[in-house]
């Protein structure tokens, strides 16, 4: 086995990577005369990425930079973790990825990890159509053949650089099931990275392996170092869970730039789309047969390139691949041209504050896409599908999966939305699938809106059309937290049928939607999503963002043990009252039985990972003259958001009147006396409740007071002491009677 020995990060690799076009070439480093030095460029969730864009460098000037290391050193692998096709922009998606995919041909890409979303097509497509153009090898050491021990694609590959034998092995994320149609991938099945990887690593030292990486489609949550060695997260289990075989680990999945070493051995990731790549020099003793150094740099695409003061590397965007893309780019330009129709104002994702290296909340940064808030545009697109569905058949409702919305339809510049700005929206042209599900299984799906846990988003939620209304109650426990759910104001029957539409990838279970995967009677309905924005489009002409949040959170103070009363104070916590991308605020009305409860302002602040955005809390008695089954309506007059949900008030209570005397009036101190009476319930019904007799503020005695009674009681009072003593009866009404206190009566003792 070979040995490793890490010096530690250092800026060597940044201030070597010249370029020969313009004459950054500078003095090698000295080593040993048997040191063989080997550069691995490494790049992660590209994306289709291929022009120059925002922080976007572009596939051409992505070339530059790796030709360049390439051209200092011979010696030069070009390895990616995965996502490189998939949630493309629309130059690369519209022609079918190919654009991708012969760039980085050019750019001299030599293997990658499978990422999630090179499934995203299915297996059959990322088998035939992607892995034969591409000439690179797709590696996924923990993706087989379901109940075989045969691995779909290559668990590793090898190349010979400088006398030294490299070897890689890939994974993907165990989420994969989730994060593409299930159907998509139905021969498949992914199983536990860390045995898969070690397996894989053994194998390739036992074959002659000099060095191990691993190139992982999964990452850490945050750039701290600490989040990459978690021990309850996926990514710090493989960390911490790969041997020694294993030399260096590049991954991805997470879209962060992070640089540890770990135990030492480098793990690194390089962000996202091309805006960072890293550059890790390796240098290995053949005389030894060990690894002296592994030092990787991060490099922002957006920095001068060393040895210049202005130039970056998307300044000068290699030409061969340039003139590649150039016929790609414009047969793009002239379909994504193409006017489609108009929106009123932006349908927009839902927004979360960013955080910082720890994962604390960053209010310096801009806010950032929160899968888990309710949308406009995810209600649209909902919209949208629903009115596709329901050209050729009935259809009762539809949903739509925050993942699925790769960015907004802006109206900025002119409310203009093109095709380009359509297929951006939804870039997997994926079928829409209808279902039969009852209305246990419609409650049950928007209850795994909630995450499994361990999941990388705790909640997602789910567009859905006009029409389907629902609250929900965060604090409830799993499986108990939809407390209403309506179609068109009627409340949806558990035990009725209900037509379902949604994407291929959501109906077939996706992103844990387990019960999607579930219903009956599926159907393909012949329309693809982005087809139906087409259509839509085509009949309606604009769209316009609806501002009624079709779902609220509602949560009731408990009441208490003999339920709700008229003037008990009642608390109602409220979320999910507004969208977090471009807020009306305003101010939230409760009510129960048409009587206000009270009203607050809508608290805007963003909040994280979540739907309860838009809160507030009102405090107040319970209106008096409301009893029995109520609703409590919960209104955003500025919106015309509204939610309703029953809340018991117990009936008023029957009044009473009680009427008694003491026995006998007068007496002596050597006799008993008692307080005889009744209980009249003004509906003559039959009171229940306690008496308690009083000689002033004491109580001389009690007695409990039931149906079979009739009203009627005799409370003990004993022997009193000479002199005149004044007796009142004071009823307790039990449940559904009032209280009544008798007249005062005075019982005379002689001797």
């Amino acid at each position: 086995m070979h040995r490793r020995t890490i010096r530690g990060l250092s800026t060597a690799a940044l201030a070597t990577a010249g370029f020969v076009a313009i004459g950054l070439l500078g003095p090698a480093p000295a080593f040993a005369e048997d040191d063989v030095t080997i550069n691995l460029v490494t790049v992660n969730d590209f994306h289709g990425r291929i022009k120059r864009d925002g922080a976007s460098t572009g596939a051409a000037a992505l070339a530059t930079a790796v030709n360049g290391i390439r051209a200092q050193n011979p010696n030069t692998i070009f390895a990616a973790a995965g996502d490189l096709i998939g949630a493309s922009t629309f130059e690369s998606f519209i022609l079918d990825e190919l654009p991708t995919i012969d760039a980085l041909n050019a750019a001299g890409l030599d293997v990658s990890a499978a990422g999630n979303h090179e499934f995203d097509r299915g297996w059959e497509t990322l088998r035939t159509d992607v892995q034969d153009r591409a000439n690179w090898e797709y590696i996924a050491a923990n993706v087989f053949y379901e109940g075989t021990d045969d691995t779909a694609l290559a668990e590793s590959w090898t190349t010979t650089v400088g006398g030294v034998q490299v070897g890689f092995v890939g994974a993907v994320t165990e989420e994969l099931p989730s994060l593409v149609s299930p159907a998509g991938i139905a021969e498949l099945e992914v199983r536990d990275i860390v045995d898969s990887v070690n397996a894989a690593a053994d194998r390739l030292e036992q074959g002659g392996a000099d060095i191990v990486v691993l190139l992982i489609h999964e990452g850490a949550a945050t750039t701290a170092e600490a989040s990459a060695t978690d021990p309850d997260s996926p990514f710090g289990q493989v960390v911490l869970g790969v041997d020694d075989s294993v030399d260096a680990i590049v991954s991805g999945h997470t879209h962060l730039a992070y640089n540890h070493v770990i135990n030492g051995r480098p793990v690194i990731s390089s962000g996202q789309y091309g805006e960072k790549f890293s550059n890790m020099e390796i240098v290995y003793d053949t005389d030894t047969d060990s690894i002296v150094s592994m030092d990787n740099e991060v490099i922002d695409a957006s920095t001068p390139i060393p040895g210049t003061s202005n130039f970056t590397y998307r300044d000068v965007p290699d030409q061969a691949v340039t003139d590649l893309l150039a016929p790609y780019l414009a047969e793009a330009d002239v379909r994504g041209a193409v006017p489609l129709g108009s929106v009123t104002a932006d349908l927009a994702r839902g927004l979360q504050p960013d955080v910082d290296a720890n994962g604390e909340v960053d209010p310096s940064k801009p806010a950032v896409e929160n899968r888990g808030a309710e949308s406009t545009l995810g209600n649209f697109v909902a919209d949208v599908q629903y009115w596709s569905a329901n050209q050729d058949a009935a259809v009762d409702i539809a949903f739509m999966n925050p993942g699925g919305l790769r960015t907004n339809i802006a109206y900025a510049p002119d409310g203009v939305v093109t095709y380009r700005e359509a297929a951006n929206v939804q870039p997997f042209a994926n079928s829409l699938f209808t279902q039969t599900l009852t209305g246990a299984q419609v409650k049950q799906v928007l209850e795994e809106q909630w995450q499994p846990a361990g999941s990388s988003r705790p909640f997602l939620k789910l567009g859905v059309n006009q029409g389907l209304t629902y609250t929900f109650d965060p604090t409830l426990p799993e499986g108990q937290r939809i407390t209403g759910i309506a179609l068109h104001g009627v409340p949806i029957d558990p035990a009725a049928t209900y037509r379902v539409v949604a994407n291929s990838f959501l109906a077939a279970g996706g992103d844990n939607f387990f019960t999607l995967g579930q219903g009956t009677d599926r159907r393909d309905s012949g329309k693809i999503d982005l087809q139906s924005m087409v259509d839509w489009f085509t009949e309606f002409q604009t769209g316009s963002p609806d501002p009624v949040q079709r779902s609220v959170g509602v949560h009731l103070s408990a009441p208490d043990a003999d339920g709700y009363d008229a003037g008990d104070s009642l608390t109602v916590d409220l979320s999910s009252l507004d969208f977090s991308a471009n807020p009306t605020g305003g101010e939230v009305v409760v009510s129960i039985g048409g009587k206000e409860l009270g009203r607050s302002a809508i608290d805007t602040s963003l909040v994280r990972l979540n739907d309860e955005f838009g809160r507030a809390s009102i405090t107040a008695p319970i209106p008096a003259g409301v009893y029995g089954v109520q609703q409590l309506t919960v209104s955003v007059p500025g919106t015309g958001s509204t939610a309703t949900l029953p809340i018991t008030i117990n009936a008023k209570p029957v009044a009473v009147t009680v009427v008694g005397l003491p026995s006998p009036i007068i007496t002596t101190s050597s006799k008993a006396v008692s307080y005889v009476g009744v209980v009249i319930a003004h509906d003559l019904s039959r009171p229940v409740g306690t008496v308690t007799v009083y000689e002033g503020s004491k109580a001389v005695g009690s007695v409990q007071v039931t149906a079979s009674s009739r009203g009627a009681f005799t409370v003990p009072v004993g022997k009193l002491s000479r002199g005149v003593h004044v007796l009142k009866a004071v009823f307790d009404g039990g449940p559904g009677y009032g209280d009544d206190t008798s007249f005062s009566a005075p019982v005379v003792v002689l001797k």
